[in-house]
C-alpha cells in the first residue's frame, strides 16, 4: 500500500459512518442547519472516531493484544506498517483537530461543551489505554452508546438550535444502538484472540452465543425505537417522533443479511456482518434524517 493508503486503512473507513451519520441526523432533528456548525460537528465526530481507532491500534499493539492470530484486518502497529510513535502522533493530531472544532462550537453556543468534550477525549484514551482500559471491563459498548449515540446526535442538534428536542433524543437512541451493534459485531469476531490475550470485552464476558443474541437485540431495538417514538408522537407531538420518521424502517432489508450471517458465521466470515452493520446505520440514519426534514417542511 502507498503511505496514504496505510493511514486510510488504519482509520477503518468502513465504520466511519458511526460518527458522521449521527451528525446528519442531529442536524435534521434541529431543523435549523448552520453550514459551518455542521462542518465543525462532523470534524469533531470524525476526529474522535479516527483518533480512538488510531489510539486503540497503538495501545493494543504495544501491549501485545493484537497478534498474528487476530482475525480482523491487520493493524498498523502490530503489523509493522507504521511505527508505534507515528500511530500515537496520528491519534493525537486527530484529537487536536476535533478539539479545535469543538472549541469553535463551544464559543458559538455554550462553554459547557468544553468539559463535555474533555470527557469525550479522556474516554477516547482510556478505551484501550491507561492502567485499567474500560474496553477490558466490558464497558466499551456503554461508552459508544453515550458518545456516538447520545452525545453525537443530541449534541449536534444542540449546536444548531441551542436546545434538544424530543425528536433529537429519540434519534440519538437509535443511532447509539446501531453504533453499539457495529462494536459488538467487531468484538464477536475477536472473541477467541481477545480471550487468549486477556482482553475481557463484553463479548468475551457474555460468550459467543449471547453476544450474537445481543447483536440482534440492538439492531431490532433501533427499528423498534423509531416505531415507539412515532406512537408517542401520535399521542403527543411534543414528546415523540413524527410519522415521517417511519421512513427509517425502509432500511430493514439491509439488516436482513447481517442478522442472518451473525447467526452462523465464524471467524473472518463475520467481517461482512461488521461492514453490513455500518452500511445499515448510514442508510437508516439517512432515511431518518430525510423523514425529520420532511416533517419540518410539512409543518
Amino acid at each position: 500500500m502507498t503511505r496514504l493508503a496505510v493511514w486510510v486503512h488504519g482509520a477503518r473507513p468502513r465504520t466511519l459512518g458511526a460518527s458522521l451519520t449521527p451528525v446528519v441526523v442531529g442536524t435534521a432533528a434541529a431543523g435549523n442547519a448552520i453550514a459551518w456548525r455542521f462542518a465543525a460537528a462532523a470534524l469533531v465526530g470524525l476526529g474522535l472516531q479516527v483518533g480512538v481507532n488510531y489510539a486503540n491500534d497503538f495501545h493494543d499493539g504495544v501491549r501485545g493484544v493484537d497478534t498474528r492470530q487476530r482475525l480482523g484486518p491487520p493493524r498498523l502497529t502490530s503489523s509493522g506498517m507504521a511505527s508505534p510513535r507515528a500511530v500515537l502522533v496520528a491519534a493525537l493530531l486527530c484529537v487536536l483537530a476535533a478539539g479545535v472544532a469543538g472549541l469553535a462550537l463551544a464559543f458559538a453556543t455554550t462553554l459547557w461543551l468544553v468539559p463535555i468534550g474533555a470527557v469525550a477525549m479522556l474516554a477516547l484514551w482510556l478505551y484501550s489505554g491507561g492502567p485499567r482500559p474500560y474496553a477490558e471491563l466490558g464497558l466499551g459498548e456503554l461508552m459508544v452508546f453515550l458518545f456516538f449515540g447520545l452525545m453525537a446526535t443530541a449534541g449536534t442538534s444542540y449546536v444548531h438550535a441551542e436546545t434538544v428536542s424530543a425528536a433529537a433524543w429519540w434519534s440519538s437512541v437509535t443511532m447509539g444502538l446501531l453504533a453499539v451493534a457495529i462494536l459488538v459485531a467487531n468484538n464477536l469476531r475477536d472473541i477467541p484472540t481477545d480471550a487468549a490475550s486477556g482482553k475481557r470485552t463484553l463479548a468475551v464476558r457474555l460468550g459467543d452465543g449471547r453476544t450474537r443474541v445481543l447483536y440482534r437485540v440492538l439492531v431490532i431495538g433501533a427499528f423498534a425505537c423509531v416505531a415507539l417514538g412515532v406512537l408517542v408522537g401520535v399521542a403527543d407531538r411534543r414528546y415523540g417522533l413524527s410519522q415521517w420518521s417511519l421512513l427509517a424502517l425502509v432500511a430493514w432489508p439491509l439488516a436482513i443479511r447481517p442478522m442472518e450471517q451473525v447467526g452462523r458465521a465464524e471467524g473472518r466470515a463475520l467481517v461482512p456482518v461488521l461492514v453490513g452493520t455500518g452500511s445499515l446505520q448510514v442508510a437508516f440514519g439517512g432515511l431518518l434524517a430525510l423523514g425529520l426534514w420532511l416533517d419540518m417542511a410539512a409543518s
